[in-house]
């Protein structure tokens, strides 16, 4: 059984550990060294939601998980909707509370994406959401990563031009209002971030 070690690492990382020793030996026993807290409850989840048992031990620094049995698709809602799944994003920020958290919950948010099983088909930025397609965001590289997997990334023409970033656009492509409201409306589905 191989052993991994989750402790003192910031979310997302434990699960998407997970996520990628699980993938790598289908169907073997996997021992996870966790924090308490958040952590073990996202793993237990992660793992719970792809019909994964898991046995739970305390240590003296955290706890060990032991998750056992094959993997199903996840039942944390993978329903399929008719028309794509676009994603709209409307600030560079995610939640209410202090704006460097916000940056630092949208930046995990949009690096999660990747370990995703499922992508959106097409990622509107809005508002203040543009900044993170352009020069200067931490994640345009990984939104750059996203367009190669087949995902349409745009960015609103308008809010551009009102932060003057339009030249700095770095990540996907300028849209219109028109294309904006189209996507929304003839989506699937629509998640608002």
């Amino acid at each position: 059984m191989k052993t991994i070690d989750c402790r003192n690492m910031a979310c997302p990382l434990p699960v998407v550990t997970v996520k990628r020793s699980l993938e790598e030996a289908p169907g073997e026993a996997l021992q996870v060294l966790l924090d308490n807290g958040a952590p073990r409850e996202n793993v237990t989840r992660y793992a719970a939601n792809r019909g994964l048992v898991v046995t739970e031990t305390a240590l003296e620094e955290g706890v060990a998980l032991v998750i056992t049995g094959e993997a199903t698709a996840s039942r944390d809602g993978g329903g399929t909707a008719i028309g794509p799944t676009v994603m709209l994003i409307a600030s560079d920020r995610m939640g209410d509370g202090p704006e460097e958290l916000g940056r630092l919950l949208m930046k995990n948010f949009i690096i999660t994406l990747l370990e995703l099983d499922r992508l959106p088909d097409r990622v509107l930025f809005v508002n203040s959401g543009v900044l993170l397609t352009t020069d200067g965001s931490d994640v345009v590289e990984v939104l750059e990563t996203l367009v190669n997997r087949g995902v349409e990334v745009f960015s609103c023409g308008i809010c551009l031009d009102y932060f003057n970033r339009r030249n700095k656009l770095l990540a996907g492509a300028v849209t219109n209002m028109f294309t904006i409201a189209e996507s929304l409306l003839t989506a699937g589905s629509v998640v608002r971030v």
